[in-house]
């Protein structure tokens, strides 16, 4: 079938298996109806019923709300929180603020980013340890192609203040036997062993995790989105609070220029 013809068939009608809309009578989501076998499911619940189409076990619904609170910190330093704080003294709308402080959540370096390129290694790495491959020499290989592995390593400092909240948890409700965050700490021990030093972070903790509960590192991604929400707004309340501008003020004095001299403008 060519493209004008595989086109032609979706004219004027929708072919989907995420849900539908019956005004006056149900909303199916994802097969199920919406408000009679989905009504005990809790927001988060819902939001992975979406990505997934699967309900998680309570104990598994700890861990994954305990991977958003764990992280959500109203500090309007931190990269995606200053957006939203920003958009407050801008006096821009609460919803543009959040959304945009969510997008830029996708950072690269330590973002979302990092997160997914975290479970797509260790998912990669617990087939191939499967298959016989050696882990030491799949972290080599790893850091030398790719100058160090995602969920490895922290800016500024290299402890992480969430992995003991949840780790305690994670032992607590029976979750720290699972392959992939067994594999995750190992990968730990080769980078601490050898000359790298590098600790583990919570992006590789999270997502070996959730690779244990069966998530694919798309339906990973989407399920982390939540994950600094909370902290911001708080951070954009606090900018409407204060004065207009005066978030982060930047005078001219700091500013580093070497262009043209001060000149003087003449008048007519």
């Amino acid at each position: 079938m060519n493209g004008p013809q595989l086109l032609e068939e979706h004219v004027g009608k929708l072919v989907t298996s995420a849900g539908a809309f019956f005004p006056g009578d149900r909303a199916v989501f994802r097969g199920q109806d919406l408000h009679a076998s989905l009504k005990d499911l809790d927001l988060l619940g819902i939001y992975l019923f979406g990505i997934t189409g699967r309900r998680f076990t309570q104990r598994q619904m700890k861990i994954l709300h305990a991977m958003c609170t764990f992280t959500s910190y109203p500090d309007a330093r931190l990269w995606n929180n200053r957006v939203a704080a920003l958009a407050g003294t801008a006096r821009s709308t609460g919803t543009l603020g959040i959304a945009a402080a969510l997008a830029v959540s996708e950072a690269q370096i330590y973002g979302q980013g990092v997160e997914l390129r975290a479970i797509e290694f260790l998912t990669r790495a617990k087939k191939q340890v499967d298959a016989g491959t050696d882990l030491k020499e799949l972290v080599l290989t790893e850091i030398k192609q790719k100058r160090g592995i995602a969920g490895y390593g922290r800016p500024i400092i290299s402890a992480d203040e969430r992995i003991v909240p949840m780790m305690s948890l994670v032992r607590e409700l029976g979750f720290d036997g699972g392959p992939h965050i067994k594999l995750a700490f190992v990968v730990e021990k080769i980078l601490l062993d050898g000359r790298w030093r590098l600790h583990i972070n919570y992006a590789a903790v999270t997502a070996a995790l959730c690779a244990d509960f069966g998530m694919s590192p798309r339906e990973y991604f989407f399920s982390s989105l939540p994950a600094f929400l909370a902290g911001m707004p708080p951070c954009f309340q606090d900018a409407v609070e204060k004065p207009e501008g005066q978030l982060f003020p930047l005078p001219c004095r700091m500013m580093s220029y070497e262009g043209v001299s001060q000149r003087r403008w003449k008048t007519r």
